[in-house]
Order: C-alpha cells, then structure tokens, then sequence
C-alpha cells in the first residue's frame, strides 16, 4: 500500500519500522517541527530520525490543516491510506479525506476508555487492571472513531516505560495485520459509543507533585505512572526529591500526612492519607538515582521529618 505515516515519539517509532518491514511503501513521514531543547540545541522527533534512516521524506508542518504545500503534497502522492501515531494534532476533515481507503489510529488504550494524549500514564494512575492497544478508524472527534482492532494486556505493576514498550510493540504488529485487512476489504470497523468514554487528558510537571494526604496506594501508582517523567516528587527542607521506587504498606500510624516514620535498614516509610508508603530508590538535585540504602549512608533522615 502507499502509506503517509504520522507520528512524533518514541511510541510511533516502532510502527513505522513495522509498516516499512512489511513492505508497504512511505512516501512521507509527517511529524511535528524540531524543537530548541536544552542549551538551546535544536533537536529531532524519534519519528524523524527513524525516517531518515530509511530515507522516507519528512514534513514538518506547525499545522497541518493550514499548510497547504504539505496538503498538496500529500494529495499529489495519492496515498491508500494514513497511519497516525501519537502524532500530536487533530486532522481536519479535508485531510482525514485525503487516502483512499482512509485514516488509521494506532491508540494505547481499550477505547473508548481513555481517549486523549496520555492514556499509559493514566491507565497506571486509575488501577486498571488491563489496557491495551486499538486501530481505529479516525474521524473529525477526539479518538471517537470506529474500531478496527484491539489488544489487551494486564497493566500489573509496570511503570510507565515498561508498559509504554509492551503496548508499541503490540500496536506495532497489530497496524501491520489490519492493514492487510483493510487492503483487501477484508475489516469490519465497529462504531464507539459513548458508553464507558474516560479521557487521559496530557500531563504536565506539576502533575508528579505528590500530596501524602492521597492513600499509598495512589501514590505508588504515581510513582509508576511517571517514570521517568516527569517523576513523582515532594520537598524536604526545600529541596526536590524524586521517588521512584516504592511499596504499599497496610499500616496507619495515625500521623499527619507526609511524615517520616523511620529511615533505616534501606527503606523511608512515610505516612499517608490511607496507608503507609515504603520508599527503596528515589533522586536529590545533582545526583543519579540511587536505592534508599545508599542515599542514607551519607544522609541522615530524622523519624518525624514532615514532607511536603
């Protein structure tokens, strides 16, 4: 098939491998415009450097449905089909009508559960005990299209990166079968609904500030959700320190919120809402992460410290 494939993070690296290795022709790559980072070097989406290792023509709008040199473009090419993955903005109907055959969604969730930008993170931070991926078929709605196809996986006590590789590599294999599908008329595409429609809104830095008067259990899915970023993290004497690896114990001490309890033998247990939480890795400015065990070789931490 002739494919435009859109897409910006690491997420859609994969897929595009895929659609390449199962030979399917690219005959453009859009994705979003490099980026001043850090120091002020500019830098590529991981989408654009996949696609300059194949050679595959990139396009860069700053908005699509108002770049008519790009619309052009991708009309002129006469695609069978569009593949968009965590591409980063919405498609307007003139170009959602550009394929042939139409607009296919690779989204990291069990739609409708968790339309929007950040469905991974969200699954972690609502206990769902599975998610997975969908192929759908886009419309001019925020992920409301009809669906194609699913894979589900337990979410279990992945962190973020962990389940964020499990569901591109899924997506990865599932776009390539139902676009062998899709080719030969061989899909049955199955309308949404509303019923049981949640939404992972995007995420932001203030989002991994962690109130203690949430239970441990909420916590440590924070914890999980935003690794590695943008980490969950609180203060001690105003310094930030970031928590990135932590259990859940059954245990109220009574004690407000956000309280130290005990710094010793490898763990920081802190008081909680509901519960107490058992820190055993986590960050300070300056340094790598490190386990509990290490950190309190050099730092002492007092048994009623507060933090915020």
């Amino acid at each position: 098939m002739k494919i435009v494939y859109m897409g910006t993070p690491d997420f859609a690296v994969p897929v595009l491998r895929a659609i390449v290795e199962a030979g399917h022709e690219v005959g453009f790559v859009v994705t979003q415009p490099d980026r001043a980072r850090n120091r002020g070097k500019v830098t590529f989406s991981p989408v654009k450097n996949a696609a300059l290792e194949y050679g595959i023509a990139v396009l860069q709008p700053e908005k699509i449905n108002r770049d008519e040199e790009v619309k052009a473009l991708l009309k002129e090419y006469q695609p069978d089909a569009f593949v968009v993955t965590a591409f980063g903005q919405i498609l307007s109907r003139e170009v959602l009508d550009i394929p042939r055959l139409g607009c296919f969604n690779v989204h990291a969730s069990l739609l409708p559960q968790l339309r929007g930008a950040a469905p991974m993170q969200h699954a972690i931070l609502q206990g769902l005990e599975k998610t997975g991926v969908t192929i759908m078929r886009m419309d001019e709605g925020l992920d409301t299209g009809d669906i194609a196809a699913f894979a589900a996986v337990p979410v279990g006590d992945k962190n973020f990166e962990e389940l964020h590789d499990t569901l591109a590599a899924m997506g990865a294999d599932l776009i390539v079968e139902e676009l062998y599908a899709i080719e030969n008329g061989e899909e049955d595409f199955v309308p949404q609904g509303e019923e049981g429609a949640t939404y992972a809104p995007r995420l932001s830095r203030k989002d991994g500030k962690i109130d203690f008067r949430k239970s441990a259990e909420e916590i440590e899915r924070q914890i999980r959700a935003f690794d590695p970023w943008p980490g969950a993290y609180c203060t001690r004497d105003e310094e930030t320190v970031k928590f990135w690896k932590a259990e859940v114990e059954d245990r109220n001490s009574g004690k407000e919120p956000g309280t130290v309890l005990e710094a010793s033998d490898g763990v920081i247990r802190i008081a909680c809402g509901e519960g107490t939480l058992a820190v055993t890795e986590l960050q300070v400015p300056g340094k790598k992460r490190m386990l509990v065990s290490d950190y309190l070789r050099g730092h002492r931490i007092e048994a009623e410290t507060l933090l915020k």
